[in-house]
């Protein structure tokens, strides 16, 4: 392997590190940041619901952009820059919509970063040794490693910690990736396939759309309120941490055989095994969280609540569409289910929350969500999920 490659995958493996490991400070912790300054359960959920839907409006206007100018690396560093341009504000705003409008924007600019990275990776590991999931491997790394010590840290400092540690490792975020290179551009002559729209609106997209963004709205429980649920039944913040943290290793450990599951199992399979699973994850957050077995066990199912269903995503819209529309099919899925499903999950799970007093609703609510997820997946034959 030649120096300037291994220079590349180091660096590429350093910006993967950061940019989930401020996953790792931040989505954890956002809801005990803003308990801390005052606001309800409600206007919580609220405030997730409203930057979350910059995920649905930011994945297909990056995705856009890089296609036209054919320069992912110039897309990244411009979405690294303005994330902490959009950050910084959050130290000069107090109100609602003030910090809404600041977490806001930085969603927005955030969403340009990991699809870029994804398509800058895949192809600088081309004609290497090494693999995607070798790189992959260091962002998950990075999120247990701040998960954890954020936890600890909020076990001896104010709840004010998280917007401190993320504004120095987006501003790390920002100095890494003037390390990347651009790698040398794919071949752009090829037919197109046809248009967009004519892939998106087949039923099996549709289907598997559907199901995906179920799924993420069950999410809204465990990315608003987790960590403040851990904290009501008394786990130290540390614990929190450490439990946030198995998750990410569970994750990893599926990440590593994902591939020869889909290959063996199926994309159909898979995804029904995952959505029940994770209906019974989130029940038994529900009604038997005050055990700490159980919530162990909750932690470990994440590996298929996330880690698989999102390989077998990725899988299913890299073959079931054309060359040419990768990047804008993982757009439509990441906008519709993670942004627009996570807009609707975090805010209804703010309705229900009620400073806790509604936990139990809250999580019976998410896993009702899940298994009507796995229901919808059963109007789709399992050979054209399968592909």
């Amino acid at each position: 392997m030649k120096v300037s490659s291994t220079t590349q995958l180091i660096a590429l493996a350093l910006t993967y590190w950061l940019y989930f490991g401020q996953l790792g400070v931040l989505v954890p912790y956002l809801g005990i940041f803003l308990d801390g300054r005052g606001f309800s359960s409600a206007e919580i959920g609220e405030l997730f619901a409203v930057i979350t839907l910059a995920r649905i409006v930011g994945p297909a206007l990056w995705a856009h952009i890089a296609d036209k100018t054919g320069n992912s690396l110039q897309v990244l560093r411009l979405g690294c820059l303005l994330t902490v341009v959009c950050f910084a504000s959050v130290f000069f705003m107090s109100g609602f919509w003030g910090l809404t409008l600041a977490f806001g924007l930085m969603m927005m600019f955030w969403t340009a970063v990991l699809p870029q990275l994804e398509v800058i990776t895949m192809q600088s590991v081309a004609g290497t040794r090494a693999s995607y999931g070798q790189i992959r491997l260091w962002g998950s790394i990075g999120f247990i490693v701040l998960t954890v010590a954020l936890g600890k840290a909020l076990d001896h400092f104010s709840t004010d910690v998280p917007v401190y540690a993320s504004i120095v490792v987006l501003t790390c975020l920002l100095l890494a990736s003037l390390l990347l290179r651009q790698p040398p551009l794919p071949d752009t002559h090829k037919p197109d396939g046809g248009n967009l729209w004519q892939w998106v609106r087949r039923r099996p997209f549709i289907i598997f759309l559907l199901s995906a963004t179920l799924l993420q709205v069950s999410f809204g429980a465990y990315y608003g309120f987790f960590a403040l649920y851990m904290l009501d039944l008394d786990y130290s913040g540390q614990q929190t941490g450490l439990l946030i943290a198995l998750g990410v290793v569970a994750e990893i450990g599926i990440f590593l055989i994902a591939g020869r599951l889909i290959a063996r199992v199926g994309v159909w399979h898979l995804l029904m095994l995952c959505m029940v699973l994770t209906a019974l994850r989130w029940y038994a957050l529900a009604d038997y969280a005050h055990l700490g077995w159980v919530v162990v066990a909750s932690q470990l199912i994440h590996a298929l609540s996330f880690g698989l269903t999102h390989a077998a995503s990725v899988h299913f819209i890299h073959h079931f569409f054309p060359q040419t529309f990768h990047s804008r099919g993982q757009a439509v899925y990441i906008s519709v289910a993670f942004g627009l499903g996570g807009a609707v999950g975090n805010y209804l799970a703010g309705q229900f929350w009620q400073q806790g007093a509604q936990a139990y609703e809250t999580f019976a609510f998410a896993a009702a969500t899940a298994f009507a997820g796995a229901l919808v997946l059963l109007g789709c034959s399992k050979s054209r999920l399968n592909v």
